[in-house]
């Protein structure tokens, strides 16, 4: 502990004298402990966890008087407290010994030595502990060999995996995740439980089991999080549809890939580029309807069309089974599902720029998203494959680039706005309103006349009488025809 922040080994004194002059033996626990040791403290030391023998919300409040603050939040339902002090969060909570109906995940909870609050945590490495105490203060406490685990890289519960577990489910998720975030291996006995226990996650709330994948999401490697997600049995268990892209069918020896480990592939070409945690489900979910747009054409082989639609549909109710947000991150994830498809379709010189101009004003701002996913697709072993197509991409780019400096589309809206052509044209609200704006758009798109309001307004007083006289306009083009 000699090396610590000194506001840290300040707080870690203040706590010792707090506890000593209420007579409760205190510790410091968890993830703060575990870090320090990982060399992982950057980012990661500003929620510091403290156990005591008795009171935790009594030595709470006797820490925010040492420490000079009012900060103090009180849970007494769970018997917890937190300090906030600088930037700081400090949690503090009575040792617990719990026992668990099977199913449910509220404990019955008694009071405690510091061994049996050890014993109900969820893994080794998170049970390390230091003694704030003044006769072994700084003492590392390591009943379960948490110690070794770290340096052995290892995920392992602190007692009977199948006791843990059952106790709460959430700690498989927990498990796999830390074991992403550390690259660190399931200990055997531990995975082995994961996957016979599997179908318990069910009893946990989808806010606590997406909070946890979002984790995973998140973490380095993503992939290595997924492959023990699948492999144990949980991606089945919550997430159904991505289970299902796994597998190989083969027809007259024709086989498609495994669009499992496809989109784990491309879910890791988007990590190593972007922290975006929407961009990397964009990732997970492009391909997510595969399965059931696959099909075999004689002559052509396998066959996905209308995934990009599908997958589409499918965003809002799959963010909304998985307890994921419904609002503009589903939709840009619904976007991007939607549009991965579209730049590699545009490469060929006789591309128009029309079709540019349409890809830019449908993906708007996210277009720069949308073409690091792209790019992430491409996960061919041909490498000369991959040249050919990062230099499609390439030839994409510049053509975006090239149209965008022209026709200015990426934030692109209407020159004539609705309350105008009311105005202008003499009309009551109604869907003419709506079909001479969308016509307006499409002349802009299409290049028929500039992104520029005089010839926007120009144009709406040539097509007027399409929409507002539809039967006048039919007659002068009999006229016009005889």
């Amino acid at each position: 502990m000699q090396d610590l922040n000194p506001q840290h080994q300040y707080v870690f004194k203040k706590v010792s004298r707090a506890a000593e002059r209420l007579k409760q033996p205190a510790y410091v626990i968890g993830g703060y402990v575990r870090d320090y040791y990982l060399g992982r403290m950057e980012g990661n030391d500003l929620d510091i966890d403290f156990v005591t023998v008795g009171s935790g919300i009594k030595l709470a409040r006797e820490v925010a008087r040492e420490l000079d603050t009012g900060r103090i939040s009180v849970f007494k339902q769970f018997g917890t407290a937190q300090v906030k002090y600088q930037d700081m969060e400090l949690e503090f909570v009575g040792a617990r010994k719990e026992s668990y109906q099977r199913d449910s995940r509220k404990p019955v909870v008694e009071d405690g030595t510091l061994e049996d609050d050890q014993r109900r945590r969820d893994l080794t490495i998170n049970v390390l502990s230091w003694s704030l105490n003044k006769e072994d203060f700084g003492t590392l406490i390591d009943p379960f060999d948490g110690w070794n685990d770290l340096q052995n890289k290892i995920i392992r519960t602190p007692v009977d995996p199948y006791q843990t577990f059952d106790d709460d489910p959430l700690r498989m998720m927990r498990a796999i995740r830390f074991a992403a975030e550390l690259n660190f291996k399931i200990e055997d006995d531990t995975f082995d439980a994961i996957r016979k226990m599997a179908d318990r996650i069910k009893i946990v709330s989808r806010e606590r089991i997406v909070t946890e994948l979002n984790k995973i999401i998140m973490s380095p490697v993503p992939s290595y999080g997924f492959e023990l997600l699948f492999k144990s049995g949980l991606l089945k268990e919550f997430f159904p549809e991505m289970h299902e892209l796994h597998g190989v069918k083969e027809v007259n020896g024709v086989r498609h890939k495994d669009n499992l480990w496809h989109t784990l592939e491309v879910l890791d070409n988007v990590a190593r580029k972007s922290d975006n945690l929407w961009l990397r489900w964009a990732a997970i979910m492009h391909d997510i309807a595969k399965p059931a747009t696959q099909k075999f054409v004689e002559g052509t082989g396998w066959t996905f069309h209308g995934h990009d639609a599908l997958g589409a549909d499918w965003v809002e109710s799959i963010f909304r089974r998985l307890g994921l947000p419904l609002d503009e991150r589903m939709r840009y994830v619904r976007k991007l599902v939607r549009l991965h498809l579209r730049p590699i379709a545009l490469v060929s010189d006789e591309v128009t720029d029309s079709a540019i101009r349409r890809l830019i004003y449908e993906a708007g701002d996210d277009i720069d998203d949308l073409m690091e996913l792209c790019r992430a697709d491409i996960t061919s072993k041909n490498d000369r494959k991959v040249k050919q197509y990062m230099r499609n991409f390439d030839i994409v780019e510049q053509k975006i680039q090239e149209v965008e400096e022209k026709d200015r589309i990426r934030r692109w809206k209407n020159p004539i706005d609705g309350n105008e052509i009311m105005e202008t044209l003499e009309l009551d609200p109604g869907p003419v309103v709506g079909e001479i704006k969308d016509a307006i758009r499409e002349a802009i798109l299409n290049g028929d006349i500039p992104n520029e309001y005089d010839a926007a307004f120009d144009y709406m007083m040539k097509i007027k009488d399409q929409f507002v006289n539809p039967s006048s306009s039919e007659e002068q083009n009999d006229k016009s025809d005889s």
